[in-house]
């Protein structure tokens, strides 16, 4: 129901918005249920949480924004919300090699740790690679990328790889949600886009005609023949770089890499830092561009965060570009959606999935699916999953 105030799942942990949070101990400021738990106070940025973990510049990048702070090391806020904690002192003999593109709209980046330096660019540069071919089929912003050749004729009679196996998992993601999640959500996201052009907000005929050519039903795959139906369009905003940062991992582990750190929108951790640490990332504070709400921990994992101030239509956050397609509007409760899992691809689904499923719902998704998650909600309150890995900066 629009507006109300969401119960909280069974089995998920009280966040106390604005204190430091238990690290790699697992000591939680807070034990107690949410279900039983006071309402928190509203994401705080005063006091010895502050002067930690309050970046003091900016620069942003398109649409991800790098922090860069002095607690041992840089840290970086990477695509859809996620910052990279920094590498600490280097350690034995493996050397650094750290490359960047663009990528998606934005600009990737990639951190590869090796004994030897050749090893490194010649990994780093096939990482690069994988990372074109993934765009060139994945991308919007490409006019000849598969996807908006398939949004431009309908049809693709030998689609690649990459195309072929995001859209399965789209499939999967859509059936599992509900309906929640939905890749045929184009034509509802460009009537909002072009409501705000005319410095509108969408009417209800014009959301409900977009919504009548939105369905997954209406994208079919036989084989590598992809077909749209008439008036349907497809994006995969929720899905290419969770897939991009799997196809680099893949490539360095291909070419002997085992330390490295990946972030092409959305964050992968290979093995350890220099100093033998897990690699640490962290996630926007959903209404401060300048700072962060938690740390996390990598451990071989994929960090994804779905948050409404990506793309925002209005001044207060209630419609942005994620929409949940049974309704024709943004969901309601959610400001932030994290969720950490053993693929890029996965976090990538889930965090668009719950986001627009719903807290609870969304919960259960991301449990069933094996992966941990952290809501941060409009109201301020936030909770995570139990196995959710914060962490220590």
């Amino acid at each position: 129901m629009r507006g109300r105030v969401p119960s909280v799942p069974r089995g998920v942990r009280h966040q106390r918005p604005g204190r430091a949070r238990g690290g790699e101990r697992g000591d939680f400021p807070s034990r107690t249920p949410l279900s039983r738990a006071r309402p928190a106070r509203p994401l705080s940025w005063t006091g010895a949480w502050a002067d930690r973990y309050h970046p003091a510049s900016v620069e942003r990048v398109g649409r991800r924004q790098f922090l860069r702070m002095a607690f041992g090391g840089a840290i970086a806020l990477a695509a859809g919300g996620t910052l990279v904690a920094a590498l600490g002192r280097r350690a034995g003999r493996l050397r650094r090699v750290v490359r960047s593109a663009p990528a998606f709209g934005t600009t990737a980046n990639l951190t590869v740790l090796a004994e030897d330096p050749v090893q490194g660019e010649s990994a780093a540069r096939a990482a690069l690679h994988a990372l074109r071919e993934v765009e060139e089929a994945l991308s919007l912003f490409l006019p000849g990328s598969e996807v908006c050749r398939l949004n431009r004729d309908g049809a693709l009679e030998a689609a690649g790889p990459d195309l072929l196996a995001v859209l399965r998992v789209a499939r999967r993601t859509w059936v599992a949600s509900g309906g929640a999640f939905d890749v045929t959500v184009q034509p509802l996201y460009a009537a909002y886009a072009a409501a705000r052009a005319a410095g509108r907000r969408p009417t209800e005929a014009e959301v409900d005609a977009a919504r009548a050519r939105v369905s997954s039903r209406a994208l079919d795959v036989a084989g590598r023949a992809v077909r749209l139906a008439p008036g349907a369009a497809v994006t995969l905003n929720g899905l290419a770089q969770g897939h991009a940062a799997d196809r680099v991992a893949a490539a360095l582990r291909a070419h002997g890499i085992v330390h490295a750190l990946v972030d092409t929108g959305e964050i992968g951790g290979l093995g350890r830092r220099e100093d033998g640490r897990a690699w640490t990332a962290g996630i926007q504070h959903p209404r401060r561009a300048d700072a962060f709400a938690d740390l996390a921990r990598l451990d071989g994992r994929f960090l994804s965060t779905s948050g409404d101030y990506a793309t925002a239509f209005d001044a207060g956050f209630r419609d942005h570009h994620i929409l949940d397609p049974r309704t024709g509007r943004s969901p309601p409760d959610a400001a932030s959606v994290s969720v950490v899992a053993a693929s890029g691809l996965l976090a990538d689904a889930l965090s668009t999935a719950a986001f627009a499923a719903g807290p609870e719902a969304g919960a259960a998704l991301v449990a069933e699916a094996g992966a941990e998650a952290l809501f941060i909600l409009k109201d301020g309150r936030s909770f995570a999953t139990p196995g959710f890995p914060r962490c220590d900066a």
